[in-house]
């Protein structure tokens, strides 16, 4: 009797139509029976934001041909809600991969990100999940150089299983000019995004803001996985949904009087 195979639920938030998620839908299909559910348009920096004061749309799409796909009105964190809870119902997937981003989601961009926000949430609900992000942001990146990685991660996840309630943040190195040079588990890298407030007016006179700013990294260790994308290593970052500071737990209790 031949092996059932997994089934694989996939998402992201640079929307169906991306490149990525192309990819992503090709490898998966190797390794499973997948099925998408998707936003419509892209949305990037979502975080873990839901549909609550709006309807949701939800239409089949044929993009990938033989595949079951599905686009989402809502946020990448309502494909997952959508998909486990009125798509597939009863059914429970083997695996939930979000991506590929196009961009960087080390350090503190895991908190703004969609892509990571799909993926925390399927590990909200039980299921095992990883995000996949291109640390290249052009919407024409050379994806050429992830494949063997991402099956090679992915196969693990699949075989030897995710601890319940976490989801793997998995970043990739921009195409360089050597090989990838490996796989690192890492821990988050203590940077933020300092931001600058463009100030301009519109034709009517009336102030509005353009959002910049930098990136910058705080953190000199080399096991976090800022060090490892600078090294062209691919890093792992195990992230859990549960914020509670439990190292500042017992310093409140002794020091704050109720």
């Amino acid at each position: 009797m031949a092996k059932k195979k997994p089934l694989i639920l996939v998402s992201n938030d640079d929307g169906i139509t991306s490149r990525g998620i192309r990819k992503l839908v090709e490898l998966m299909k190797t390794l499973g029976e997948v099925i998408v559910v998707a936003p419509d348009s892209p949305q990037s920096g979502m975080g873990h934001a839901i549909t609550i004061g709006d309807t949701l749309r939800l239409d089949t799409d044929d993009i990938f041909g033989d595949v079951k796909a599905y686009k989402c009105s809502g946020t990448p964190a309502d494909c997952v809600k959508i998909g486990k809870h009125y798509i597939l119902k009863d059914i429970r997937p083997d695996l939930v991969v979000s991506g590929i981003n196009h961009g960087s989601n080390t350090s503190i961009s895991v908190l703004y990100s969609g892509t990571m926000s799909a993926a925390i949430e399927a590990a909200m609900e039980g299921l095992p999940a990883i995000g996949f992000s291109l640390c290249d942001y052009p919407h024409d990146a050379d994806l050429s150089h992830v494949d063997e990685h991402i099956l090679k991660i992915t196969r693990q996840a699949l075989e030897k299983g995710i601890p319940k309630g976490v989801a793997l943040n998995v970043n990739i190195p921009p195409k360089r000019n050597e090989a990838i040079k490996g796989i690192k588990m890492c821990r988050q890298a203590n940077a933020k995004w300092q931001e600058e407030f463009d100030l301009r007016h519109d034709p009517y006179g009336r102030q509005y803001f353009w959002m910049a700013g930098n990136f910058v990294n705080f953190d000199k260790g080399e096991d976090n996985d800022e060090w490892a994308i600078a090294n062209n290593y691919i890093s792992i970052v195990p992230c859990q949904y549960d914020l509670t500071a439990h190292h500042a737990l017992p310093i409140l209790n002794d020091e704050w009087d109720f």
